[in-house]
């Protein structure tokens, strides 16, 4: 199977251990894996903000690099939810459709499409808890939303607890969002802070030394506020835990 990786521009810019991590554990199941070069945004910022023309000119140039692929592959729950359910700044052509059909985020690949029972070369010998973002879960369905009355389920977390010596402790509010979202952080300033203030003291809570998420972006700002507030806690991607480290 061939996929395309897409590394997100904060990725690629601030951790891009994370975007190695993803490469290393696609190959460890057999793909064949190309990282097109000229990639770069997906557009999300812009789209977010309202501004089409700006978002339009990034999604053209996703798609020229990732068509032809049988998966795209990215390790960013709302990057991917921007690509599959809002890249309509361009007509929707048969190749925009198809390239957002065939776009999957990293946990939803491995969990739904290659179905993986076991990740035989990670240990992990630490208490941590999962943060799952808002655009995962109620954007791509990785996990049951609190205020939706069905099933448990969460895809994150049954992946870690394939993980040895992992031990996953639980959070108080754990759907509850970090404050993040992109821009609101900065046009909400003391809103967003104060929401990821509380979302660090339910880790705290737990006495949690690691939190893992599938998205850096959340992490991201919530390792910001950890710091500020002297708090001893560290942040990685799931990617990263899943490969087997380097930590």
């Amino acid at each position: 199977m061939k996929v395309a990786l897409f590394i997100p521009c904060y990725i690629d810019a601030i951790y891009p251990e994370a975007g190695i991590a993803t490469y290393e554990l696609l190959e460890r199941f057999g793909l064949e894996v190309a990282y097109p070069l000229n990639q770069t945004c997906c557009g999300q910022p812009m789209a977010n903000e309202g501004d089409q023309e700006n978002s339009a000119a990034a999604e053209r140039l996703f798609v020229e690099n990732f068509s032809g692929y049988e998966y795209i592959i990215g390790p960013a729950g709302s990057c991917v939810k921007h690509v599959r359910h809002h890249l309509d700044a361009i007509p929707q052509t048969a190749a925009v459709t198809e390239v957002r059909t065939r776009t999957y985020e990293l946990v939803e690949f491995l969990h739904d499409i290659l179905q993986v029972e076991a990740f035989p070369w990670a240990y992990f010998r630490y208490k941590a808890s999962l943060h799952n973002s808002c655009s995962a879960i109620r954007g791509l369905h990785i996990a049951q939303p609190s205020e939706h009355m069905a099933p448990y389920y969460n895809k994150s977390e049954s992946l870690l607890k394939m993980v040895e010596g992992l031990e996953l402790v639980p959070l108080d509010r754990p759907d509850e969002c970090c404050g993040f979202g992109g821009t609101f952080c900065v046009t909400d300033e003391a809103v967003s802070a104060r929401m990821g203030l509380d979302k660090v003291h339910d880790y705290e809570r737990q006495r949690a030394e690691y939190v893992i998420s599938p998205d850096m972006s959340c992490l991201m700002h919530q390792q910001g506020i950890a710091r500020k507030a002297g708090i001893d806690m560290k942040f990685i991607h799931i990617a990263q835990v899943l490969n087997g480290g380097p930590f």
